[in-house]
């Protein structure tokens, strides 16, 4: 072998492994060093190239430093601007699904979707985004947004025809169904029904109005002319009281009121309920409501603590065999985990029970699930509407104490004829939500024949050109 082939093979392997460059983490703020870096290197790209357009700019930007071309051509602008790199913000709040819609703007989006099936029409995403961007009483926001919210709302695409439908899940319809079929059923029967919800007060609830003197221009005029400006409204909410009540067409029930003062500071209050609270009141409750029966109530988590939790993937292979064996199964111990599983689900329904359903059932007392996302069907949430206006049109002090008195008075002012006209709006809720499954499978079964009328014609006409 000659030189130049140990120096060919030499300069091969004294060639420099190099890591590809490294992007910046997607949401990761981009610091005030890195910004300087992005100004200084337009600087010098434009030195050696004054027509060089922002577009190309960003796009080397880009690629040397791994950071997003967005991000490069903003604080490009932002130096060219104000002729200063600034510090980025810390902290980037993005506001979720869940302060943008709270509940009640939920079911008016799902309400505008309905509303299209009603008009004998398939909702497209881009029919639901016009609808609800045209009402003025529901936020701005974009048709990405409204599409992830429906997915929240467990909307899907169904495929009909020649044509993409968005409705609601399998899953969440049949459930809709056994609601409207079991509540019809006990209405039938003479069952008393009782609705239960929990709800929130603020100490800083007020009215987002007020009546003004135009002619006061400040508080020195006030004083002069013996007047007085008025409390002055909280900035925030203030503390926050956590609700539970129950009622019917009886009205409240006596002595069913649970109150406390929320203790974390989150958006969310179902995060201050527990399954051990809700159980305690009730334990409390059950006693005072009529013998046989109903109690409604949505599905959240502390209203469904299982009695026996069945295993799952993640469990312990013995466990999985000791939990089916407890239920009297014969098991194969060669078997794998997803085997066991298998027997397992078979079996699931059978053994699938709730703490408050069993606590109830022993006290001759039924309870009745809403579908999730569905509180239209619960008078109870008419009635904590007149409790709210009435605490926030008399909160004047804005303190806790004054608030919770107020929510009792609310409370008692909410009385057995109203309760029966909220009753009556929810029955006409029923009855609508019975009517848009029977139109879903009217318009569905329509366009499908649509479309096999639309074949069969074509298939005709081919015929008779053959001929």
């Amino acid at each position: 072998m000659d030189s130049s082939d140990d120096q060919g093979i030499e300069g091969v392997a004294e060639l420099p492994l190099v890591s590809p460059i490294r992007k910046n983490q997607r949401g990761k703020i981009v610091g005030s060093r890195e910004r300087l870096l992005i100004v200084n290197m337009y600087k010098a790209n434009i030195q050696k190239d004054p027509n060089m357009s922002m577009r190309q700019m960003r796009t080397i930007i880009s690629k040397e430093m791994g950071i997003g071309e967005s991000t490069v051509h903003r604080t490009i602008k932002e130096y060219n601007t104000s002729n200063a790199v600034k510090s980025p913000k810390r902290t980037k709040v993005r506001a979720q699904m869940t302060d943008i819609f709270d509940d009640f703007a939920r079911n008016a989006v799902r309400r505008h979707v309905h509303s299209i099936w009603f008009r004998r029409e398939i909702p497209t995403l881009d029919k639901i985004y016009k609808i609800v961007s045209d009402d003025n009483q529901l936020p701005t926001v974009s048709r990405s947004t409204i599409f992830k919210l429906l997915k929240e709302l467990k909307f899907s695409y169904v495929k009909r025809g020649r044509n993409s439908a968005l409705t609601e899940r399998t899953e969440l319809i049949l459930w809709r169904r056994r609601y409207l079929r079991s509540i019809r059923s006990f209405r039938e029967e003479g069952r008393h029904i009782y609705y239960l919800d929990e709800t929130w007060v603020n100490a800083g609830d007020c009215p987002n109005y007020e009546w003004r003197d135009t002619t006061i221009t400040s508080h020195r005029d006030a004083f002069l002319k013996g007047m007085s400006t008025g409390s002055v409204n909280p900035s925030g909410k203030g503390k926050r009281l956590i609700v539970l009540h129950i009622g019917s067409e009886d009205g409240f029930v006596d002595n069913g009121l649970l109150c406390f003062e929320s203790k974390k500071n989150t958006r969310d209050y179902h995060d201050e309920m527990n399954g051990q609270t809700f159980c305690e009141w009730m334990e409390n409750i059950l006693p005072r409501l009529k013998d046989n029966c109903v109690i409604v109530m949505d599905n959240a988590s502390y209203h469904s603590v299982k009695l026996d939790k069945a295993p799952t993937l993640s469990t312990k292979k013995a466990d999985i065999i000791q939990w089916l064996e407890n239920k009297g199964e014969v098991v194969d111990r060669t078997m794998i985990v997803r085997e066991l599983l298998s027997i397992l689900k078979k079996i699931k329904p059978l053994h699938d029970k709730y703490v408050i359903d069993e606590i109830a059932k022993a006290q001759n007392k039924t309870i009745l699930r809403l579908p999730p996302y569905h509180c239209e069907l619960n008078p109870i949430e008419l009635a904590w509407s007149s409790v709210k206006h009435h605490v926030r049109m008399n909160n004047t002090t804005f303190k806790l104490p004054d608030v919770k008195n107020l929510l009792i008075e609310g409370i008692q002012r909410v009385d057995a004829d109203m309760w029966k006209n909220f009753i009556k709006h929810t029955i006409t809720e029923e009855n609508k939500f019975w009517e848009i499954d029977n139109i879903m499978d009217e318009v569905f079964e329509a366009e499908t024949q649509n479309v096999t009328l639309t074949v069969g014609n074509t298939s005709s006409e081919s015929e008779s050109d053959c001929d």
